[in-house]
C-alpha cells in the first residue's frame, strides 16, 4: 500500500502548489492595484 501514500502525498503537494501560486498571484494583484 505504499504507493497509495505516495500517491496521496503527490496530490497533496500539486495542490498546495497549486493553491500557492493563486495566492501569490492574487496578491501581486493587490500591489498593483496599490500602486
Amino acid at each position: 500500500m505504499w504507493y497509495f501514500s505516495w500517491i496521496l502525498g503527490t496530490g497533496l503537494a500539486c495542490t498546495f502548489a497549486i493553491l500557492n501560486a493563486m495566492w501569490l498571484e492574487l496578491g501581486a494583484d493587490d500591489v498593483d492595484s496599490k500602486l
